[in-house]
């Protein structure tokens, strides 16, 4: 789904990592783990083309991503990408509904990945009944769990989740991880940026980044360690 070779990020003379080396299949979990200030947020925001890496290449479907134009990025975000980001990315003053309607794909959904609809993507996330309740009021919480909604009616391909459960309490947590894990069951890419012990351990594999930027020698983990399924 996404191949991942030989990426590196520097801002002038700081090399935030480097070397970084992984494969995300479809149906696969993946937690991108490290200390804070390793460059997980930064490394998401390559792969959802936020940002540039310095060096190295990031295919999709044996495509360069980093290489597209801005109409090829444009595409790439509405057609394959999803987005979970740690400030929701939601319109404040809009209703619940009119933040999940900016998702609708313009398409039939495929036979063996229905869509799911607005109404039930609400229920899934325990907000049922609330669509024209206006973002502005609801909790952080509340909002995130908004965000995984319009994720599970856009239907993406590759899902990046930054710190997906960092606002949440451990009941609303567990919902977010099993929604994730149903949409790579459903096929999906899931690349997931955490601090949690307990989300790291629900995920397939774990990608590693050190402390580059305190010990300029220290590289990356460049292969995926598999958990533990016993």
């Amino acid at each position: 789904m996404i191949d991942i070779e030989n990426l590196s990020k520097s801002y002038g003379s700081r090399t935030l990592w480097s070397d970084v080396t992984f494969t995300v299949a479809r149906g696969e979990m993946l937690a991108l783990v490290g200390p804070s200030g390793s460059g997980k947020s930064t490394l998401l925001n390559c792969l959802g083309l936020l940002d540039k890496p310095s060096a190295g290449v990031i295919r999709h479907e044996d495509k360069d991503i980093t290489r597209f134009s801005r109409r090829e990025i444009r595409g790439f975000r509405r057609d394959v990408l999803g987005y979970l980001f740690q400030n929701y990315a939601l319109i404040e003053n809009a209703t619940v509904a009119e933040n999940l309607k900016v998702a609708v794909k313009p398409r039939r959904p495929l036979p063996d990945q229905p869509g799911k609809t607005i109404a039930e993507a609400l229920n899934r996330v325990g907000l049922g009944g609330r669509e024209n309740e206006t973002i502005h009021y609801l909790s952080g919480g509340e909002q995130q769990r908004v965000a995984l909604a319009r994720l599970m009616v856009k239907r993406p391909a590759l899902v990046l989740a930054d710190e997906p459960t960092g606002a949440l309490d451990d009941a609303n947590a567990s919902t977010v991880v099993d929604i994730l894990r149903e949409m790579s069951e459903s096929g999906c890419a899931v690349v997931i940026a955490t601090h949690s012990a307990s989300v790291r351990e629900q995920c397939d594999r774990v990608f590693a980044l050190g402390e580059s930027e305190r010990d300029p020698s220290h590289k990356p983990q460049r292969l995926t360690v598999p958990l533990s399924t016993t």
